[in-house]
């Protein structure tokens, strides 16, 4: 309606403004210069009153739009004036603001809200630029690295060198862990980034978390485990030496007195012997259980060169092979790219597979249709990754967060320490050991570079 009414006006003004010009024409044609004078003088002023016309509708809208631009919704134009065209067009630019209004106010309580969620939050969390600045850090990022406020990263100087060129060299998808320490505490700080894009411009979004009192209590968890099997295998080995050494004590000692040498027979004698023989078994595997508790210590550094993934995966295959008793056992081994390498000690993960894979032979148990699936290849993140699955029995879900544990064990024969010394080796190649298991479905073991 303002604009029908706005041309409306527009067009006569214009209309009149022509006959106004034919008229001057006319009354210079026919030497009328009064008339003329008089004609070309209201020409000057319709023009003059044309161009404030559309300059003070000009103007209205442009002061409209500064007001928007400057979050200002104060501006009111009057509803009641003496040109209709002009009442409409204030009455459209009124409820124009007001709805821009109301939706400000909305994103406003919006931004608020999630504001108020990220400063509650247990993590810190901050975006960045590429030129350093922090856009924005809640409270709880500011605690966790003892500065406030936080507006570049050129302020972690002050707190740490160290941190300052991590956060410097910290790239979308990264995972860091940081040690934090002051004269009041110790932190262990857990950061993850992510990429986003804000108004055209790509900022990194980081997470921190304190994960001191997990580790501590993971490490706890850890010993007590490892305690409980100790001492389950420690009071295996000395419970039959402290029982057969009581019994051999009474043979040559009665009411605690010595016996002589014409009351010992030749029966006590063999029983003696035989004593001393097992006390010798227990003995020598309580050597060999400290051994390998020793080695598990001991473990050397990885001595690490380019190795074929497809020459390494032929080589233990082939010495499972020829340790495979049950012929009925498939192998099924895919390598993605084909040419894939890894930067490994060789001998040290050749001791891993054969580890793993001789665990899914054995857990077989004479199953039909057994089979191990090897593949080895790079996963979404760009790790590269060997995997171990079986069909066999699987892993109990009670006892699976054991099966790391050193020196756990659910087999009859067996040190419990294949698995612990297969993830500590995984370890010092900066990658991990993993495992997944569904009874009687699949069971699989993923070792990540």
């Amino acid at each position: 309606m303002a604009s029908r009414n706005f041309y409306i006006q527009l067009i006569f003004r214009i209309l009149l403004f022509c006959t106004t010009a034919l008229g001057f024409a006319f009354s210079v044609l026919k030497e009328n210069y009064v008339l003329s004078g008089l004609l070309l003088i209201l020409i000057v002023l319709q023009v003059v009153f044309l161009i404030q016309f559309i300059n003070h509708t000009n103007r209205k809208i442009a002061y409209f739009f500064e007001s928007i631009k400057n979050e200002d919704f104060t501006l009111r134009f009057p509803e009641q004036v003496h040109v209709k065209s002009l009442n409409e067009l204030n009455r459209s630019l009124n409820m124009l603001n007001e709805k821009i209004q109301e939706v400000h106010l909305k994103n406003q309580a919006q931004e608020k809200y999630y504001q108020e969620i990220l400063k509650q939050a247990d993590i810190g969390i901050f975006t960045l630029n590429k030129k350093g600045h922090i856009l924005f850090a809640n409270s709880k990022m500011e605690k966790l690295l003892n500065y406030k406020p936080l507006n570049h990263i050129k302020q972690l100087l002050q707190i740490d060198t160290k941190l300052f060129d991590l956060f410097s060299d910290l790239k979308p998808f990264d995972r860091k862990l940081i040690q934090l320490t002051n004269e009041r505490e110790k932190k262990q700080i857990s950061l993850k980034s992510t990429s986003l894009f804000l108004n055209n411009e790509e900022l990194l979004l980081v997470v921190a978390q304190d994960i001191h009192k997990e580790l501590d209590e993971k490490e706890t968890d850890s010993w007590i485990k490892l305690i409980r099997v100790l001492t389950h295998e420690i009071m295996n080995t000395i419970t039959p030496i402290t029982s057969i050494s009581d019994s051999i004590i009474k043979y040559f000692k009665i009411d605690n007195v010595n016996t002589n040498s014409n009351q010992i027979d030749e029966n006590t004698i063999k029983n003696t012997v035989k004593g001393l023989e097992v006390i010798k078994e227990q003995s020598v595997d309580l050597m060999a259980f400290v051994q390998s508790y020793r080695s598990f210590l001991n473990l050397p550094a990885p001595d690490k060169s380019i190795v074929s993934a497809k020459r390494l995966l032929d080589k233990v295959l082939l010495l499972m092979n020829q340790n495979k008793k049950d012929e009925a056992i498939t192998f099924d081994v895919n390598i993605k790219p084909a040419d894939l390498e890894l930067f490994v000690d060789e001998k040290q993960i050749s001791q891993v597979l054969i580890n793993l894979i001789k665990n899914a032979l054995q857990s077989f148990n004479g199953k039909a249709d057994a089979r191990i699936k090897i593949t080895a290849g790079i996963n979404s993140d760009k790790k590269k990754f060997i995997e171990i699955s079986d069909n066999g029995p699987g892993i109990l879900p009670n006892i699976i967060d054991e099966i790391f544990v050193p020196f756990f064990t659910t087999k009859e024969k067996g040190t419990g320490i294949g698995l612990s010394l297969s993830k500590q080796i995984l370890h010092l190649h900066g990658g991990s050991l993993n495992v997944i298991s569904i009874p009687n479905e699949v069971t699989s073991f993923s070792m990540l570079f």
